[in-house]
């Protein structure tokens, strides 16, 4: 059970206030808004179990090295894509999602076909940070899907080495974060020293849409054969149509350029 939150000192020190929670459509797809133009999720009402945003593509890059996750978290829920794919994909992967505002968990129920909670699925009203910090999360997961914006969409609520510390610590041996920010903000250039710290290696993909960058951090540093890659990434295509082969591209392109922890 996660902490009693009304008690923590991170919900103590941080008192959201939520935008209103806006939708709109086109082309046959459902976009969810805080108040403004800028998306926060989307889905195409034909495909609900489709993720339609790139970026959010790019989140579910840990495919290419972990086959079968013991447990997946995702912290933010945003349109509830990353959490309606691996339940459709992993179907025996538990799945625990942590989301601070409760509208947006009633939204995506309503709205984006999000289902009921069940023995594989826990949705949780509650702070990220909290999440991280309380101790029997830590080693409890594979994957481990970062993408916490509030209604200004520029960069990340939670940015701190003790914030991604703590996710790392939530991660098994082997386990990967993938974690959503923006290339073009100066959050960036916050954001990569901190993960740097936290995990053995970090790569980031190529930037996507208006100034996406999706970081793939591992806990430890794993070995890249890009022909098993090529491989795995061709095998995962053809089951779930995702663009893989851009994915270890772009890995491959990151590696020749260097670490950012050498920049």
């Amino acid at each position: 059970m996660p902490p009693d939150q009304s008690d923590s000192p991170v919900s103590r020190r941080r008192k959201p206030k939520f935008a209103p929670i806006t939708l709109s459509e086109q082309d046959g797809v459902r976009y969810l808004h805080f108040g403004t133009e800028w998306i926060q999720g989307a889905m195409r009402l034909r495909k609900p179990n489709w993720i339609e945003l790139e970026y959010a593509q790019q989140m579910m890059a840990w495919m290419l090295f972990i086959e079968q996750p013991k447990r997946i978290v995702q912290l933010g829920l945003g349109a509830a894509a990353l959490t309606k794919f691996c339940r459709h994909w992993y179907p025996k992967s538990p799945v625990t999602v942590v989301e601070l505002n409760p509208s947006v968990i009633d939204i995506c129920r309503s709205m984006f076909k999000l289902p009921e909670d069940d023995d594989l699925l826990t949705i949780l009203e509650g702070d990220a940070m909290d999440f991280v910090e309380h101790k029997p999360n830590h080693r409890s997961a594979d994957v481990l899907q970062i993408d916490l914006y509030d209604a200004t969409a520029r960069g990340p609520v939670l940015e701190s080495v003790e914030f991604y510390r703590s996710c790392a610590a939530c991660l098994a041996r082997g386990g990967i974060a993938t974690i959503n920010l923006f290339g073009d903000h100066p959050s960036f250039q916050r954001n990569i020293p901190a993960i740097c710290e936290a995990f053995d290696t970090v790569i980031c993909l190529p930037e996507v849409h208006q100034g996406n960058v999706v970081v793939i951090a591992f806990k430890n540093t794993p070995t890249l054969d890009f022909a098993d890659l090529y491989a795995r990434a061709a095998v995962i295509r053809d089951i779930t149509k995702l663009p893989t082969r851009s994915w270890v591209d772009g890995i491959k392109s990151a590696v020749t350029q260097g670490s950012p922890k050498d920049r």
